[in-house]
């Protein structure tokens, strides 16, 4: 096995945290562990060469093209991806089912979040359909959506979820990890996953007080996880370049991952979204320099074991 260099900018991060032994070492471990396990939380992928096409992309959009799973697996990379978890962003219940096929014969595709209304007289029908397939992991749902059905009291579909041994993914703005702390202790057996920490803007400004209330009362929640996510696009707000280095993002990583802790943060791309402020390579680095000064097992928790506890992924024969 070949040991890689260290680079400057990754002794810089070690250094500036205080912990350059224990970084150099850890670091050293997630450069040149061949079993490091990665399993990237949060992809799309979506084909409008379909003859029912897509409704999302819009065709305006440098989105809009064929992205599947060996598109990922082409992408020069950091470390290694040996697995992914997509999160269907198409609002068309069919399009759940496209994605069950796509994985059916790939072992690369661990579990699939889908896209179903709860709150929607079909609902139970849906999900209790898509369950029955164990890659099918969960569903992912709008703050807005949540917070009207916390408004109507209205979460029997979420608890059916729970049921189901399913997770709930929400996506939303720096509200959204507040009002995931209500649903939480409302359903303390549903396991939610916050996604792209919030889609708080990222700068080099101290972050918002708001938002950081906001996650540490989420993380209060043991049924709640964070999902590292979309970080650069976070950064790249207004036209403006997201920047490589690490210690831009230091401060908004170091309030999610001292609020959840070693256990409950986990790593996901926002691929291809996150390619209009980042190439994969990149944010990929900038969270992995980031995990590398918390050690071996935590690196380990976050890459992948974390995630297994949040969707309970399935292990695949053939996948590494």
């Amino acid at each position: 096995m070949t040991t890689n260099p260290i680079s400057r900018r990754q002794w810089i991060a070690c250094s500036s945290a205080g912990t350059v032994g224990i970084g150099l070492s850890s670091l050293f471990a997630v450069e040149t562990a061949a079993e490091l396990d990665i399993i990237d939380c949060h992809t799309h992928f979506y084909d409008p060469t379909r003859p029912e096409g897509v409704p999302w992309p819009p065709k305006d959009s440098p989105l809009y093209r064929t992205v599947l799973p060996q598109d990922l697996r082409a992408l020069k990379k950091f470390r290694p991806v040996t697995g992914t978890v997509i999160v269907e962003a198409s609002n068309r219940v069919e399009d759940n089912a496209w994605l069950l096929e796509l994985a059916k014969d790939d072992p690369f595709i661990v579990g699939i979040v889908g896209n179903l209304t709860p709150g929607t007289p079909d609902f139970k029908n849906q999900v209790t359909r898509f369950a029955a397939d164990p890659l099918f992991r969960g569903i992912r749902i709008s703050v807005q959506l949540l917070q009207d059905l916390l408004q109507k009291e209205n979460t029997e579909d979420l608890k059916l979820l729970a049921d189901l041994d399913l997770e709930l993914d929400v996506n939303g703005g720096p509200d959204t990890p507040a009002t995931i702390a209500k649903l939480a202790a409302l359903l303390p057996s549903l396991r939610i996953v916050l996604n792209h920490i919030g889609n708080v803007h990222v700068t080099a400004d101290k972050p918002p007080g708001d938002w950081q209330t906001g996650i540490q009362t989420a993380a209060k929640y043991s049924n709640v996880f964070a999902k590292i996510s979309a970080l650069v696009e976070g950064a790249a707000r207004d036209g403006k370049s997201a920047p490589r280095d690490l210690e831009f993002y230091k401060p908004y990583i170091d309030v999610v991952w001292n609020a959840f802790g070693d256990d409950r943060v986990i790593y996901g791309s926002n691929w291809p979204v996150s390619d209009g402020a980042a190439d994969y390579e990149t944010l990929q680095r900038i969270v992995l320099e980031y995990v590398a000064l918390k050690g071996d097992a935590a690196t380990r928790r976050f890459c992948s074991l974390n995630a297994k506890q949040a969707y309970k992924w399935v292990e695949r024969p053939g996948r590494l």
